[in-house]
This record gives C-alpha cells, structure tokens and sequence, in this order.
C-alpha cells in the first residue's frame, strides 16, 4: 500500500494570458521501506515537487494523498508538524542553537507522541548520525557542512515520522561524505521501514534508490531499475 499518491498534480504560473507549467499531469505513489530518487536538472520542476510534496506550497490543481487522505484535508501545517520530515539543502538548522537544542525544538513542537525523555533520544539520534557529546553542544555553525547536513538528518528523524524528504541533501558535502549520506537513506528505508525521498541532480545517488523518478520539464517518469 502506498504512503503517498500524487495524482494528476499541476503547477504553474500566470505569464499574462498564458499559463507556463512547471509540473503537469504529474503522477506517482511513494511507499514505505523504498528509498526514492527524484532526478533533474536544475529548471526541471524537482524542487517544486519537493514544496508540493512537503506541503510548503499548493497544487494549482490536482491531488496529494497521504494514507489515503488528502493533504488538504490533513491541514497543511499539521501535516509539516506530524507527518513529515525535511532535511533542505541549507540545512536551516537555527545557527544560534547547539546540534542538540535544534533536535529538541523539533521534538517539541511535533503532536506525535514521543518517550519522554527528549534529550537522550535527541543525543542518541545525533549519535546515530555521526555527531558525538561534544559537537551535540556546539552551536551549529561550529560544525562543518557535513556535519551540520548530519544534525538536520537527526532533527528530520526526531518526530518519529514515516516520511523523510531530502532537498539535494549532498549537494554541500564531498564525494565520502554523499556516500555515507546515502547509506543513511538506505538504512532508513529498508532497516527502519521510513519512505526516504530524495530529489537529486546526481545520476550515481539515483542509481543507489531503489526507484527513480526523472523530471523533465514538468514531466516525470518513472525510469526503469
């Protein structure tokens, strides 16, 4: 059963009396356990999606269900706060904040129902993540690019949601460390069960998903294994 269906999705923008496609007719299911690729170039519709996916913009028309229920009807932010979580490509982790306290404000906002022992989970999730005592109580931009992508991975984990979305998650990291990235993507989904989407521009990340989706120009299809 998929966890996400997007169906006949469509985006645009009014160019006067024409209407200019970013995404049309976009169609695709996502589920649990897989580890997916959203490939294109840049000007594809792949970070769109992404804003579609995540619930950070609408669809002009079309539909995105979750679980069988529309975003929508889910509430957009309620779906932000519970269901999902993000790791963007600049991290937007709060810069005056520890690696640590950036995990715990995710924690605490979320209506999912966690243990409560918020700071062990968050230090065991940063642990988990490569990021040890010391650097979960440095201020974020005390860490490097990697380290900090390692920290927002952790606070995208914190929820306990089962959909994970990345924003070219290695595009700011070197060769070694994209390679870790995705081992982590794929211990996400096939050890964990979490539906991991990942939107990349690199062909040797897409050859490691389990599927693939290629944009372009506003069209996705979906590429064979």
């Amino acid at each position: 059963m998929s966890l996400v269906k997007v169906q006949d999705i469509n985006y645009y923008f009014q160019d006067g009396d024409q209407q200019r496609y970013i995404l049309k007719d976009v169609n695709c299911e996502f589920e649990k356990g897989k580890f997916y690729t959203i490939l294109g170039a840049s000007g594809s519709g792949k970070t769109t999606f992404l804003s579609l996916l995540s619930a950070l913009d609408k669809p002009k028309s079309g539909t995105i269900l979750y679980n069988e229920k529309e975003i929508q009807e889910i509430g957009y932010e309620k779906f932000r706060r519970n269901h999902i979580g993000i790791v963007f490509q600049q991290y937007n982790l709060i810069p005056y904040m520890t690696a640590l306290e950036n995990v715990l404000v995710a924690m605490s906002i979320t209506e999912n129902t966690l243990p409560d022992k918020h700071k062990v989970i968050a230090l065991n999730l940063l642990e988990y993540m490569g990021i040890d005592y010391d650097k979960a109580n440095r201020v974020v931009t005390k860490l490097s690019g990697g380290e900090q992508q390692r920290v927002a991975i952790a606070r995208a984990l914190s929820t306990d949601v089962e959909l994970i979305l990345a924003d070219e998650p290695t595009g700011n990291v070197n060769e070694d460390m994209a390679d870790e990235l995705v081992n982590v993507f794929q211990k996400l989904a096939h050890e964990y069960g979490k539906c991991v989407v990942v939107v990349t521009h690199s062909t040797q990340i897409a050859e490691q998903s389990d599927v693939t989706y290629r944009l372009s120009r506003g069209v996705m299809t979906k590429q064979d294994s």
